[in-house]
């Protein structure tokens, strides 16, 4: 496996973690999910790159262990090498997320928990499926202390 997977991204990027570095856990893809992040990167991350400028990737891979850890969604697509979280140096979170949804292919595309008084709130949560791409979009927000799935992108 190569570390740099684009112009603009590496694995080490996509597999960074603190939680996984402070209590020593691998974060290491396999081949499967390696494949998975360089469709991603190649289709969604270097792509937007070229488009609106320096994407910050806050959340990439991670392992089954990993996931444990944080205590992560079971059918997370982030353990699959599918999803990422990420944000924007120019644009703001929710127009970052429009984007993504007018012009590339992705399964899933969530806004998260994005304020529209702090255009950088939140994150966008994309992922890229290498064989049935949902084209999904949903905005997450608290509602009575849980989170709460809204169909469509909601700023």
């Amino acid at each position: 496996m190569k570390n740099k997977i684009s112009e603009n991204f590496t694995l080490n990027e996509l597999t960074k973690s603190q939680t996984a570095l402070r209590y020593e856990i691998d974060n290491t893809p396999d081949i499967v999910q390696y494949k998975n992040l360089v469709a991603l990167t190649e289709n969604v991350l270097q792509p937007l790159r070229h488009k609106v400028g320096p994407i910050i990737v806050t959340s990439g891979f991670r392992s089954k262990q990993l996931n444990t850890k944080i205590k992560g969604s079971v059918t997370s697509q982030h353990c699959k090498g599918e999803a990422v979280d990420i944000e924007s140096i120019k644009l703001s979170t929710y127009e970052l997320a429009k984007e993504i949804e007018t012009y590339f292919d992705y399964d899933q595309l969530i806004l998260e928990f994005y304020n529209q008084g702090d255009k950088h709130s939140g994150w966008v949560h994309v992922s890229f499926s290498r064989r049935n791409n949902r084209k999904q979009s949903l905005t997450a927000v608290k509602q009575n202390g849980k989170t709460v799935y809204l169909r469509g992108l909601h700023a």
